[in-house]
């Protein structure tokens, strides 16, 4: 029975929380991650049981029915439940995201009746920024919103979004106006079972089905005016702080994945013997590890940083692409190294590595490639580090 607190208790604090998180990943996550990606379909009874335990209240404001935890606390879950699955963990800080954006919003009919099924997994979440034909470049979003009498009417196609396939409500970019490049673009909540709505189906993404990539058509779609989340000139820059702290959240479940990656490798090379003596007695295998333990504690400290930034309300967004930036590009070779050094071993199934592989690659296309990570932090080199 996972730990949760009982009616009419004031939340939780970050220690508390962690403490379900961890048990979740221990009792939910690790014994059926497997199986998910087998079945080829996400979770999503899995995201109900994670909604009963209370985790996806982590940064709705405890005033709408969240614990209100800090961004911090938000790196600590999302390392230590991508150690069992980054993409089921993905999924999960996804529709939390969603919860607690509608939670800010103000509007009483998101607070009375969106925001608590959300809470309470009832309803999923996702957000809806790239298109089949825009990803990074996101102020050349092609789908479209147009002003009409009580709303605006959307119409357009949205592509690799996250919980695509379970979401029932989408913080969907459109723009308003394309002579005004960015500053044109608008924020609008789109409901799944409305008129106008229609899902692609979900992709089959190897690795990563638990993540739910898809996505989803508008034709003529209706958005009430009290469902405008962030009007032309406000929703860009809303969506760029919120790009910016998934990079830091994707640092740490590469942390994470590591991390376990690391414990396995390490745990394997006390106990197998060759010649006489532990594995890990080799120098060439006790230096590959601690090259993989220094660069976990690099990654950890980046991300550490940039999640410090955030959560003061400060510029992040050369610190959030460096942790990005060196999360994404040592994952992948991290992880084969902590492979080979289990040997043919490291490929079994039940020690999740392979996955953890896949989803590192996975990594490094979410919320910017590293390609696009140089360049934000390219466009900062002079103010950052320039001779006064």
């Amino acid at each position: 029975m996972l730990a949760r607190k009982q009616e009419g208790e004031q939340g939780m604090d970050a220690s508390e929380f962690l403490e379900v998180a961890r048990k979740f990943r221990r009792d939910v996550i690790e014994p059926n991650a497997a199986a998910w990606e087998t079945a080829r379909v996400q979770p999503a009874d899995a995201l109900v049981q994670a909604a009963d335990a209370g985790l996806l209240k982590m940064e709705t404001p405890v005033a709408a029915g969240g614990f209100g935890l800090s961004f911090l606390t938000k790196l600590d879950v999302c390392e230590d439940m991508s150690r069992g699955c980054m993409a089921f963990t993905f999924a999960l800080i996804n529709t939390q995201n969603v919860a607690a954006r509608l939670a800010s919003t103000g509007n009483d009919r998101h607070l009375e009746a969106r925001v608590p099924a959300l809470l309470s997994g009832a309803m999923f979440g996702a957000t809806a920024l790239s298109e089949p034909g825009a990803g990074s470049d996101f102020a050349g979003i092609a789908t479209r919103a147009t002003k009409v009498e009580g709303g605006w009417e959307l119409t357009g196609e949205k592509g690799w979004i996250t919980n695509a396939g379970i979401a029932d409500l989408f913080v969907t970019y459109a723009q308003t106006n394309p002579e005004a490049g960015w500053r044109g673009i608008g924020s609008f909540l789109v409901d799944a079972k409305q008129p106008g709505f229609t899902r692609v189906t979900p992709y089959a993404l190897a690795g990563g089905h638990a993540i739910g990539a898809g996505g989803f058509k508008l034709e003529s779609y209706f958005v009430p005016d009290a469902d405008v989340l962030k009007e032309p000139g406000d929703a860009f820059k809303s969506a760029m702080v919120g790009v910016n702290g998934a990079r830091v959240y994707v640092a740490a479940m590469c942390a994470g994945m590591i991390a376990d990656a690391l414990q396995k490798a390490v745990t394997y090379g006390g106990e197998r013997h060759t010649f006489g003596v532990p594995l890990l007695s080799h120098q060439g295998l006790k230096w590959k590890l601690s090259d993989v333990a220094t660069d976990l504690e690099a990654m950890r400290a980046l991300t550490h940083w940039a999640g410090t930034l955030i959560d003061q309300n400060r510029d992040a967004v050369m610190r959030a692409a460096q942790a990005k930036k060196f999360a994404t590009d040592r994952a992948v070779s991290l992880i084969e190294t902590c492979i080979h050094a289990m040997g043919a071993n490291g490929l079994r199934e039940e020690n999740g590595l392979g996955r953890h592989l896949i989803c590192a690659k996975i990594a490094g296309y979410t919320d910017g490639s590293i390609e696009m990570m140089n360049e934000r932090i390219g466009a900062g080199l002079t103010k950052a580090y320039a001779k006064e």
